[in-house]
């Protein structure tokens, strides 16, 4: 599949390392803390 922009994820592309604060404390280290297992990542930007 070809890439239309350098910042979106295509199928087979590593996911970018990425540190983001949990609302409850602590933090997520991805995607270390998704190794071996699948998940799902949702970011909620509240307003613009």
């Amino acid at each position: 599949m070809p890439k239309v922009n350098q910042f979106l994820l295509d199928t087979g592309d590593d996911f970018p390392s990425l540190e983001i604060y949990r609302t409850g404390g602590g933090k997520i280290s991805l995607p270390d803390d998704l190794l071996g297992s699948w998940g799902v990542v949702l970011f909620y930007r509240s307003h613009w």
